[in-house]
């Protein structure tokens, strides 16, 4: 063993400089650094198109960012446990360090990993790192996970604050030249066709737009938050999660941001103490998926597997292309094509709309979240699915059925949102807006609107559709 024997950091949803612990620990090793990124497309569930888009940049940013501090990124594509091993043997590497994922796939690979490290004496260690506590930290007295948010929320805040984040490396010590492949030959964004304008348009991947946005967040935007985090015509929310899903920036990082924000100014706590509360519920979903693997295949509350689940094709279609003539529903569909996320209240209306008014099935509509998400985490896009479906852990009760009307009424009450995202519908007054249908002769035909034609008639009746969800559910409940 000799000084000059690498470190290898594998990066995966790590893609950040700071509170990294698995480079923290190969920059104080005074050896020389190979940061490593491996396009492992078998490993779990694949990306989508838009995370993949994501990812495209977020490597790049991440290049950017090693080589300001001496080092360089090398991108390989294939299986890790096989790729990593070959890569330790011609470098002659020193040990593997990486941050762990507290996801059943991820763990197996980097159990398979260890076992090929230690066959050809190569050093792992793994560190803490997607996590505010890992599931062992948060069970019941019989060892399981917890089911219900409120008492896991509580257990999580009673162990107090997570570790400080830890800086960036201010350099890296480099380690040797070596074939790497590009961003571009991975082939992660789309050409023919381009569909990722909308997406370049409203987001900048990378650390350091996720640390900017954060602190632009916490400076001007949390005050308020509590409630207007449902305003679908405001700035409400912090847009953080696509920069949490690819780890540009850490859940330990924003926790200690905000708790820092409220110490500094009075009156923000009960902002904070609901913002964290939703960094807490990313967390509660990351444990559920650690206890069940198969969360975006398997109902949690197996009464619903005899759930009589309509197969219609064309509703599906209606409702992914933001067509079903109910405008809150179809202006979140339509924003979600075009920028890659959906306001999180609208998501619960969408979501609830797919379920309950046409009975398809949720799973059909977490994949299509999943396609189209730059934020699509493997653990909270399928438990929200669950929680509205009413088939998940401390799920909403099936006979909750959003009325997309009244939804829009309250959350987007002059109409903004929907002006935006459903251009047909701009010259509408406020009061018809959410309900066109209930617009007179003379209204449409000064607002331009032919229903049915230009903008679609309802592709099923609020109360028809809720009486039918209710029926339905009544059936697996009586079995």
């Amino acid at each position: 063993m000799t000084a000059a024997q690498p470190i290898l950091v594998w990066f995966r949803d790590d893609l950040r400089l700071s509170d990294h612990p698995a480079l923290h620990a190969a920059a104080g090793t005074g050896r020389p650094v190979i940061c490593l990124y491996v396009l492992d497309e078998a490993a779990g569930r694949p990306l989508g198109g838009a995370a993949r888009w994501w990812l495209a940049q977020s490597l790049r940013s991440l290049r950017e960012g090693l080589s300001a501090i001496g080092a360089s990124l090398v991108l390989r594509r294939g299986a890790a446990v096989r790729i990593i091993p070959e890569l330790a043997r011609e470098t002659a590497a020193h040990g593997i360090y990486w941050n762990e994922i507290a996801q059943a796939a991820q763990e197996a690979i980097a159990g398979q990993l260890e076992t090929a490290l230690a066959n050809i004496g190569v050093g792992a260690e793994s560190f803490p790192g997607d996590l505010l506590a890992a599931p062992s930290a948060i069970r019941t007295r019989d060892g399981r996970g917890l089911r219900v948010f409120t008492p896991f929320w509580r257990r999580l805040r009673a162990l107090g604050d997570p570790p400080k984040p830890l800086p960036a490396p201010k350099a890296l010590r480099p380690g040797p030249d070596l074939v790497s492949e590009t961003v571009e030959s991975f082939q992660l964004e789309p050409t023919s066709p381009d569909w990722a304008r909308g997406l370049r348009e409203n987001w900048k991947p990378g650390e350091p737009s996720a640390t900017d946005r954060l602190r632009a967040f916490l400076a001007e935007g949390i005050e308020g938050y509590a409630t207007a985090r449902d305003r679908l015509d405001r700035a409400g929310t912090s847009r953080l999660s696509p920069h949490l899903r690819f780890g540009e920036i850490s859940p330990r990082q924003v926790w200690h941001a905000a708790r820092f924000a409220a110490a500094e100014r009075a009156g923000l706590g009960p902002d904070v103490d609901k913002f964290l509360s939703e960094l807490g519920w990313r967390e509660f979903c990351r444990h559920l998926l650690h206890d069940e693997p198969e969360l975006a295949t398997k109902n949690l509350q197996s009464s619903f597997d005899a759930f009589p689940w309509k197969h219609d094709a064309e509703a599906l279609g209606a409702w992914q292309r933001g067509r079903t003539g109910y405008p809150i529903v179809d202006a979140g569909l339509r924003e979600l094509w075009h920028t890659g996320v959906m306001h999180n209240r609208v998501r619960m209306v969408a979501a609830s709309f797919l379920v309950k008014h046409l009975l398809i099935d949720w799973r059909e509509g977490e994949r299509w979240f999943w396609d189209t998400l730059v934020d699509p985490d493997a653990g909270s896009n399928p438990a929200n699915w669950q929680w509205v479906a009413g088939c998940g852990a401390d799920a909403a009760p099936y006979f909750r059925v959003f009325n997309p009307v009244l939804q829009g009424e309250k959350f987007d009450p002059e109409g903004s949102y929907v002006r935006r995202w459903v251009p047909e519908l701009a010259r509408l007054a406020a009061n018809l807006i959410h309900q066109p249908w209930r617009a007179g002769p003379l209204d449409l035909a000064s607002a331009g609107i032919k229903l049915g034609s230009t903008y679609p008639t309802p592709i099923i009746d609020h109360v028809k559709g809720r009486e039918r969800a209710l029926a339905a559910y009544a059936k697996i409940r009586a079995n």
